[in-house]
């Protein structure tokens, strides 16, 4: 299985789950997507897969300073459009395992897959 960790380097979130897996001897490869970017495509799928709403990162700094008018009212196209132009706004970090995806990190939910 060839484990993908999308996000990006300097994010608390993203350290924890790097120390994680790194402590579990799982072998991964880091995506850095603030710099490497990230398409639409696979932005898609992963909304399809695990829903928009899970993706969008609603709790950090950059979503609150977002204008009122673009926070409200949100659907599945006006999200993704949002995450693309600022990806920040993708909840971290995605992990791929190639046939799952989950976002966000939680130990018991990285141990529970990745045995």
């Amino acid at each position: 299985m060839t484990i993908t960790l999308y996000g990006i380097p300097n994010c608390d979130t993203m350290k924890k789950a790097r120390a994680w897996l790194d402590g579990h001897g799982v072998a991964y490869r880091f995506y850095d997507y603030k710099k490497a970017g990230l398409d639409r495509t696979t932005l898609e799928a992963w909304a399809d897969e695990v829903g928009w709403e899970v993706l969008l990162n609603r709790a950090g700094t950059t979503f609150r300073k977002l204008p009122d008018d673009e926070r409200e009212g949100l659907d599945r196209d006006r999200a993704i459009a949002l995450m693309l132009a600022n990806l920040s706004l993708i909840k971290r970090p995605v992990l791929d395992r190639g046939d799952r995806r989950i976002v966000g990190f939680k130990p018991e939910t990285y141990a529970a897959a990745l045995g």
